[in-house]
This record gives C-alpha cells, structure tokens and sequence, in this order.
C-alpha cells in the first residue's frame, strides 16, 4: 500500500460504491488490520471519507463495541501522508486536509487521490452473515442488543449520530471465544457541535438505508432518536430472525418490514403513511419473546419521536428485560 511497507495487503474483503476494503498485515508486527480505500475523485466520495474520519478521530476515549480507528492516510500521487489524530496534527492542518479534498482534487478525476483508514480487523464478518449462519440463540441476541445499546449511546454522548446503522454496518470480533459486534461504516454519520444534548440536535439531509429509516426521516425532520429506530429493526429482526432478499444485491438481510400484498414497505414508511399502525409484535411467534421485549421494541419503534426511547434511556433498559437471560426458580 504504501512506499515504506508498513502494510502489506493481503485480500479483498469487501467492495461497494464507497470504495474497497482489504485484509492487510502490519509488517512490522504481523498483526492484521483491516484497510478501507475511498478514492477522493468527485465530492461525494469526499465528503463520505471526511465523515468518517471526523466521526472516528473525535472520539476522546475507545468503546470495545465501536470500531477502532488505527490510522487515516492521505495518498497524493505516490505521496502518503498520515493525518490520523494520533500524529496530533492540529485542527487548521486537517481543515487544510479537507479544503485540499473538496476542492483541487475534485477537479481531476484522475488524479490518485486516496484516503486509506487503518481499522481493526474483525474477524467474523458483518452480523447478518454471522446470525443466519447460525440457528436462533436467545442469549446470543441479548449479549448482542446489549453491545449495540451501549456502543450507540456511547456515540450519541460524543455527539456521533451514526444514521445508517443496519446489519451490514455491524461487525463481528472473537474475543475469547465470545463473538463482540463493532459499530463500523461512519461515511453518513454526523458529528453535532455544541455540548448540549445530542438529541436536540435536528437533520434535514434524508439518508441511510430504506428499511432502517425512521418515519421522520423519510420527512427530513429528524433527530439521534432515529438510531434509536433502526436498532430497533434491528433487534426485532435478530430475535425472529426476519429478513427479506436485497433487490440489487440479492443478499438475504435481517430486517422488518409491512407485507402489502407481495410489496414488502419499509416499517418507518408504513408508520409515516398511517400513524395509528398497530405493530403487530412479535410477528411470527409469542414465544418468541418476552412481554418487557415486546414493549421495548414498541417504545423504540414508536412514531412519534417524543414518545421513542433516546439511547441513554435504551442503555438502561435493555439490561433489565428477561429475555435471554436463565430463568431462576422462585422460592416459596
């Protein structure tokens, strides 16, 4: 990757409109990381690789459930360049960094002008691959809906609204033997300025993927609490294990959804065309869960975001549900 070959990649892992992500090898150390390439050829691509490094590099403290930011690199030509925060390199040399993107670079397409991040390596794959290799595990989907509560009120209390948080963005790290989900893919999250609360913080940009989105997302009115709405498509899906087939990529994908006829509607689309919709939950079985789970899915599903768990109330709640916990005899 780079003319002093601190890395040495080693296989493609994954590609999409973002860019490549690699397998590669810290020569030094023989340790592995994992390697995304955004190629900074036209203004999106740019400003999707400004948002994750601006997401990732303001993190003051680490979350084992986020993914760990090792290094970012800017490559010019045959230039390399680190610009992640671990060089402390101050604040006007990354706007420098930015200005240089958004503007001289976006002129010429043609122009090898890369960011590289240097990420940790997960070696589970992402948690829709993970879960549906496997048979349903009541235990396994709370370690998991606990994870994910933890790391996105994490994020929200350093102002990081992530915005596309689906199963795909969520990776899988062993760690003796217990399976650890990492929060990864920032190119739509937000960093909120000001030290006020997150959730007073308001989006007008719609974004993210369809079956995940909030009903006021789809209006362009939101704010954190939409996070709060995809895990909870999330979480319903993992526990019943729903999914339905991507159509461009036919990937089989957890996720919910409103049955119209043979139309699958995504949830937060239905709930913006009738508010009064009835979740029907759980959808397939009711031993499938708990009451307290049932209605915890419903406060974070809920229309109206005023009425809707914020992560920090979520965070809290997720640990007292009975659900994939052992069941212990009462005393008489």
């Amino acid at each position: 990757m780079a003319v002093e070959a601190k890395y040495s990649i080693v296989r493609e892992v994954g590609r999409g409109s973002y860019g490549v992500v690699y397998e590669a090898i810290v020569n030094q150390t023989r340790s592995k990381v994992a390697v995304k390439r955004m190629h900074c050829n036209v203004p999106e691509n740019v400003e999707l690789a400004l948002q994750e490094f601006w997401a990732l590099q303001s993190i003051q403290r680490q979350h084992e459930n986020v993914i760990q930011l090792e290094e970012c690199i800017l490559q010019d030509g045959q230039a390399f360049q680190p610009i992640s925060h671990r060089y402390r390199k101050s604040d006007s040399h990354l706007l420098l960094i930015e200005t240089c993107l958004k503007g001289r670079r976006c002129m010429d397409p043609k122009s090898a002008c890369f960011l590289w991040f240097v990420m940790e390596f997960c070696d589970g794959g992402n948690m829709n691959e993970y879960l549906l290799s496997r048979g349903p595990d009541a235990q396994l989907n709370n370690s998991f809906m606990w994870q994910l509560s933890s790391a996105v009120a994490f994020l929200h209390r350093n102002h990081i609204v992530h915005r596309d948080l689906k199963s795909d963005n969520i990776l899988i790290s062993h760690r003796c033997g217990s399976p650890i989900v990492k929060v990864a893919d920032f190119g739509l999250s937000k960093v909120c300025q000001g030290k006020g609360n997150v959730n007073q913080h308001r989006f007008s940009s719609a974004c993210g993927s369809n079956f995940y989105m909030a009903p006021e997302v789809w209006e362009g009115h939101y704010t954190a609490k939409a996070d709060v709405f995809a895990l909870g498509i999330i979480f319903w899906a993992m526990v019943e294990r729903i999914t339905f087939r991507d159509g461009d990529t036919e990937k089989e994908l957890l996720g919910t959804y409103i049955c119209q006829g043979k139309e699958l509607i995504p949830l937060g689309e239905a709930l913006l065309e009738n508010p009064n919709l009835k979740l029907q939950i759980p959808l397939k079985s009711k031993k499938s869960m708990p009451d307290d789970l049932c209605k915890l899915l419903r406060d974070m599903l809920a229309f109206n975001p005023k009425e809707r768990l914020d992560a920090f109330q979520l965070e809290v709640q997720i640990r007292q549900i009975s659900y994939g916990k052992k069941r212990q005899r009462s005393v008489s």
